[in-house]
């Protein structure tokens, strides 16, 4: 049996919902803030209203898929899979006391001081980058935004942070689209999985690599305070713990500004009408809106729940769709239209509740500083050729964004 919603949600997981995901969550929104699904495909019910979502992803009853919930799903046979075993073993899959001493260890990294103190930097970065863009222009015409700008500059910055040489970037990207490849809704095949498998064992050999070398000569960075702080009896984490962190603190703090930053511009040039618009910090929180880089979360409860008039069965999987919440015309007026000047602007994008994105205010920081210096570079900035879409449903974005001078 399907219901109404199980119907809408396959044409959001479809070519279809991939270009324009939008027009889906607005007939979910017909059947009301959280519906329920009778199909199958992993998910008991889909949460788009903004004040549910809000509501759960603050209520401690709902949790992440942690370890305790894979064995229950399937038993441990997850466990001899490298990308779950590391996901599952680090702060984003972990809940109540794990999750908070991760946390309080990785904290130290985004607290509004630090973040403050990064600004020179990321602006150094950000001309930096532009160097690059006008040598490509010089040289070939055009050039390929995302690979030139919106993947160097987040993963420059969290790598300047955590320590990784800025040389050793270009081989990260492959490994972490691996990784990506496996967290989407669809498309969980074996071959992904093993392609999965096989990046979380490079990268975990590369961060045990690093991690030792700071052991034996330590520097300024992250890793080697938080190596420090580990080996001084501070934090009751492992090094295998430290792994499993810094591999998903690399990659969920910058591929969701790398989308971010992606989704900014192409919205800058499709619409050069929003253009003046881009010196303020309220059009990163409406691109954040409008153009969510993770669209939905998941989460699950051991009881029984009440959501919005709704009871969520225990033990089942509730999809949290954050871009159909930043949709949502009951607390955004007129949805679909890009507006700065929204009043109490507070998208979903970044969650809410205890796995609030950490690194949320140096992603807006990023983009503040990066939209007004690229538009004062280059006003003549202008799309080349249709964009690339991102093929993934979890993370809406592009892979490709051609643009030149004219």
């Amino acid at each position: 049996m399907t219901t109404a919603a199980d119907q809408v949600l396959e044409g959001l997981f479809s070519e279809a919902g991939l270009d324009d995901p939008y027009r889906y969550y607005a007939e979910l929104h017909k059947l009301g803030p959280v519906s329920l699904l009778e199909g199958g495909g992993g998910y008991a019910a889909v949460v788009t209203g903004y004040q549910a979502a809000d509501q759960l992803l603050r209520d401690p009853r709902f949790r992440v898929a942690d370890d305790e919930f894979s064995d229950e799903l399937g038993g441990v046979g997850w466990r001899e899979h490298p990308v779950l075993a590391v996901l599952n073993n680090s702060m984003m899959y972990s809940n109540g006391a794990r999750h908070q001493q991760a946390r309080r260890l990785f904290h130290q990294v985004f607290t509004p001081r630090r973040v403050a103190e990064l600004e020179p930097a990321v602006g150094q970065l950000v001309d930096g980058l532009m160097d690059r863009l006008a040598e490509r222009f010089d040289h070939d015409g055009e050039a390929d935004f995302m690979t030139e700008f919106a993947y160097p500059l987040p993963s420059g910055v969290v790598a300047a942070l955590l320590g990784i040489p800025q040389d050793d970037l270009a081989w990260f990207r492959p490994r972490v689209e691996r990784i990506n490849d496996f967290l989407d809704v669809v498309g969980k095949t074996d071959e992904v999985l093993a392609a999965a498998d096989q990046a979380t064992r490079e990268l975990s050999d590369y961060y045990r690599t690093l991690i030792a070398e700071r052991r034996k000569a330590p520097t300024d960075d992250l890793i080697s305070q938080l190596v420090e702080a580990i080996d001084a009896g501070l934090h009751k984490v492992s090094d295998y713990d430290l792994i499993c962190n810094l591999l998903v603190l690399f990659n969920a703090s910058f591929v969701t500004t790398i989308h971010l930053i992606g989704n900014g511009m192409w919205l800058l040039l499709d619409r050069p009408e929003l253009r003046p618009a881009a010196r303020s910090a309220a059009f990163v929180e409406e691109v954040l809106r409008y153009e969510a880089p993770v669209q939905f979360v998941a989460r699950w409860s051991e009881e029984a729940a009440s959501l919005a008039g709704t009871v969520l069965p225990p033990k089942e999987v509730v999809l949290v769709m954050l871009g159909a919440a930043n949709r949502d015309s009951q607390r955004f007026p007129e949805p679909d239209l890009f507006d700065v000047d929204r009043p109490n602007l507070k998208p979903l994008s970044f969650g809410a509740g205890p796995h609030y994105c950490l690194g949320a205010s140096l992603a807006r920081m990023e983009a503040q500083i990066a939209f007004p210096r690229l538009l004062e570079r280059f006003p003549s900035l202008r799309s080349a050729r249709p964009p690339v879409r991102n093929p993934h449903q979890f993370l809406r974005g592009f892979a490709a964004i051609p643009v030149t001078l004219t």
